[in-house]
């Protein structure tokens, strides 16, 4: 078969196939569209679930009635001109597909009047026949009206979905518009009836940051009332919104909202770090909330990589990825038990409690019978420092700092199990194994992360047989390896030398180990893998050293368990992501008994 030159009609068609997967596509396409042409109300009228009419009216800034036919012409666009323009993409839209892709698979209408023209235009495409260019009577902005989607290609329009289906990816993409445009109007309408509006708010105010209303009205009372404000920049960048508490966790990443300077992506890169920054604190199998929105320098970020830009790609991605998770990680950080910011949307780095800021020496240390045995075996060879524990006479008292602690004072203990503490909201109850263990974790993780890993020589140095490309690695990342407790040597082309390992994981399978440790050293240059697993093992051991249920603690002892859960960072969950507390208000409880009424 000869080569020869594919009709208009016919690309801008294969162009469709990648950019219009389904209804919810159009919408998408034609409303960032609008938002670029500057507008600040946006009606969307669907029917039969955007299949049969999608029409998308907007106050933007409109386009002139002799660039109609240019707007439906392929790569043809106001957003960029030059490679420079392309390398530094601010706008939502730039690659002049939409609109002519939309318009060969559907019947197109496209009505637009500029603010100081007399009057609009219109112009009707049939299936990719363009008609000509009509006055058309039309307020200041732009209509585009999709009718008959797939009309003329059955092929995809059998993959289409049922109504209820393909209405609710659109809504769904609303939703993920209207949590990063709170300054924008969204009516929506189907089959001629009113079914959401979401109001626009006159602006990002706090220096753009998603407003309480806005984050209530699409994720719901439950997420707004659990969720940590998020705000932090560094390395030239900034990472702003919200984050769910550990507590408040999902059985599907339903929840998971990112935005790269505006454009709602999905990068496995930063999903990575934000899985890294709750892996401390969150149960298993289960997945965290978010609203996050990271900005950084355009110029920083490729966005031309995804025909229908849902992913981007970052110049520098171990910076990002690094960024990311430790603003996460010290947000979570500050979840202690009873701190303001592991109950309301506050901001957690300047909310947090008083009582949760004391510092760490200031500690008062769980008093039990046999607290110097759990503490010795909690801490045994491991070159820890061990502080005396105060005697209960040193518990915090209330008059002490002019106020109730957050997590109040024992009054019970209920089964051997749970402490039951009185604050000045109403009950407090914490399952004082889980909290114990809580804390012992993070004084192992405190201490070793200050004195390093611990190498451990091995009798006779074990060789290795590796492929080139790991004994590349090996070499090429001594110095790193050595920094994590690995003495490695290559002694072949395909073959190591190992010497030492970090002593905490002496007794494991070390080799399995070092090979995962290269192959994360080669694909990111840098690896978590020996802090995920030094963590499990500390994990392990400060179950195994806290105090057990069914011991019966004096109230005094109680009250320093309370103390030093208020103190400690992530408290609010164990090491397995289960909640260590939880509260009843007084209000609450009357509920119980019907007071009141």
């Amino acid at each position: 078969m000869s080569i020869r030159q594919l009709p208009d009609t016919l690309i801008n068609q294969i162009a469709a196939g990648e950019v219009v997967e389904r209804p919810a596509s159009v919408v998408k396409e034609l409303v960032e569209n609008a938002l670029d042409a500057g507008a600040t109300r946006i009606e969307i009228d669907l029917e039969e679930g955007g299949v049969r009419l999608i029409r998308i009216r907007d106050d933007g800034g409109g386009i002139a009635a002799d660039e109609l036919p240019l707007a439906v012409s392929r790569h043809a666009t106001s957003k960029i001109a030059s490679i420079d323009d392309l390398e530094s993409v601010a706008t939502l839209g730039f690659r002049g597909e939409a609109l002519p892709s939309v318009a060969s698979v559907s019947r197109f209408r496209l009505a637009s009047r500029r603010q100081e023209a007399d009057h609009g235009a219109e112009l009707r495409i049939d299936g990719g026949k363009v008609g000509a260019v009509a006055p058309h009577a039309h307020p200041p902005g732009t209509t585009v009206e999709v009718r008959d989607l797939f009309f003329n290609v059955p092929a995809r329009r059998k993959f289409l979905r049922a109504e209820r289906t393909e209405l609710s990816h659109i809504e769904e993409w609303l939703r993920t518009l209207a949590l990063a445009r709170p300054d924008v109007e969204l009516r929506v309408s189907h089959n001629g009836k009113p079914t959401r509006r979401w109001k626009g708010e006159g602006g990002l105010a706090d220096g753009g940051m998603l407003s309480d209303l806005r984050l209530h009205e699409a994720l719901g009372e439950d997420f707004a009332r659990n969720a940590l404000r998020v705000e932090h920049a560094g390395a030239g960048m900034r990472l702003h919104g919200w984050i769910a508490q550990p507590s408040y966790n999902r059985a599907s990443a339903d929840q998971q909202y990112l935005y790269v300077n505006g454009r709602s992506v999905r990068d496995r890169n930063v999903a990575h770090a934000i899985r890294q920054a709750y892996s401390d604190v969150l149960f298993h199998g289960r997945h965290p909330a978010f609203v996050l929105f990271l900005e950084l320098d355009p110029r920083g970020v490729d966005v031309n990589v995804h025909p229908a830009k849902h992913e981007v790609r970052f110049r520098e991605s171990r910076l990002v990825h690094d960024f990311v998770y430790r603003s996460l990680q010290a947000a979570l950080a500050e979840t202690r038990a009873g701190s303001v910011a592991a109950t309301a949307p506050t901001m957690a780095s300047s909310h947090a409690s008083p009582w949760s800021q004391a510092p760490q020496q200031q500690a008062i240390g769980l008093r039990v019978a046999d607290a110097p045995a759990a503490y010795a075996a909690l801490y045994a060879g491991h070159d820890v420092a061990m502080a005396h524990s105060p005697m209960p006479a040193q518990v915090m008292a209330e008059d002490d700092h002019g106020g109730m602690p957050p997590l109040g004072f024992a009054i019970a203990q209920l089964h051997g199990i749970y402490i039951l503490a009185e604050n000045a909201d109403g009950l407090i109850v914490v399952d004082m194994h889980a909290a114990h263990e809580r804390i012992g974790y993070e004084k192992l993780k405190a201490a070793h992360d200050g004195a390093g890993l611990r190498t451990q020589p091995l009798l006779v140095p074990a060789g290795m047989a590796v492929s080139e490309r790991e004994a590349d690695v090996a070499e090429r990342e001594a110095e790193t390896l050595a920094q994590l407790g690995f003495d490695v040597q290559r002694s072949g082309p395909q073959s190591l030398l190992l010497r030492s390992v970090p002593a905490l994981l002496a007794h494991g399978d070390v080799e399995a180990l070092l090979r995962d440790v290269l192959t994360d050293l080669r694909e990111h240059g840098s690896t978590r893998r020996i802090a995920e697993t030094r963590d499990a093992l500390l994990a392990t051991m400060a179950c195994h050293g806290a105090v057990r249920a069914h011991r019966r603690l004096t109230v005094p002892e109680m009250n320093a368990l309370l103390r030093e859960m208020e103190a400690t960072e992530r408290s609010g969950q164990c090491n397995h992501g289960r909640p260590t507390w939880t509260r009843f208000s007084l209000a609450e409880i009357d509920r119980w008994f019907l007071r009141g009424r």
